[in-house]
């Protein structure tokens, strides 16, 4: 994300050329673990309920979950986006992760990888301020108030009229953050493990907010 101020008619991937390569930050975290180190959970953190497999998992889901449910009609308004299993990818009743039946790791990797070829193929076909100019509007939650303290702008929280207005540049660094953070969490379930970690997670996202739980095992 370019601390600079991207002009509007630049592409929208000018704006988050981390995307284009986050895949191969992710990947090699999780790549070569067993099923029992995959499946691993504590209930002595809170950061430990949720295995290395979901929130990888969760990772795959949440691109689609926000691309082709959320924004669809600003997005792909014809419907053309191109993935059939909408419900097993974006909006099953699996805790917000992918369908069980994508439980193997290399194929939630597999979509995964899709997920942010569709999220660069977006990017490169608007233009930042398209990204910028269409919103979302959701309903209010004052819980959300600390992650939206990571958004420099595009998220605004209304009590009054109880409504969360998002752009679409906000949604672009959101599912960024959420990789991010969720990348985080995965090391320290490795770590928990005793297991090394493999890359540098980036120190931008959730989990660098004053506030965060950040404990250690």
């Amino acid at each position: 994300m370019s601390a600079e101020r991207i002009p509007d008619d630049a592409p929208g991937n000018a704006l988050f050329p981390e995307f284009e390569t986050l895949y191969d930050l992710i990947a090699p975290e999780v790549e070569g673990l067993t099923d029992e180190q995959l499946d691993w959970t504590s209930d002595e953190w809170e950061w430990a309920h949720w295995s290395i497999r979901r929130q990888t998992s969760h990772m795959a889901s949440l691109l689609y979950r926000w691309l082709i449910v959320r924004w669809v009609d600003t997005i792909f308004p014809d419907g053309d986006h191109g993935v059939e299993d909408v419900e097993g990818l974006a909006t099953s009743d699996n805790d917000r992760a992918l369908d069980v039946r994508y439980h193997d790791m290399d194929v939630i990797l597999g979509k995964l990888r899709e997920g942010l070829s569709m999220a660069q193929s977006v990017l490169a076909e608007r233009t930042a301020g398209f990204l910028r100019d269409n919103t979302l509007v959701t309903e209010y939650n004052a819980e959300r108030a600390l992650v939206v303290s990571a958004h420099p702008h595009g998220i605004t929280l209304d009590a009054e009229a109880g409504t969360e207005t998002t752009t679409l540049e906000a949604t672009f660094r959101h599912m960024y953050f959420e990789e991010t953070t969720h990348l985080y969490n995965i090391q320290r379930l490795k770590r928990a493990q005793g297991l090394p970690t493999v890359v540098e997670v980036p120190r931008v996202g959730y989990w660098m907010l004053d506030g965060w739980d950040r404990s250690e095992p």
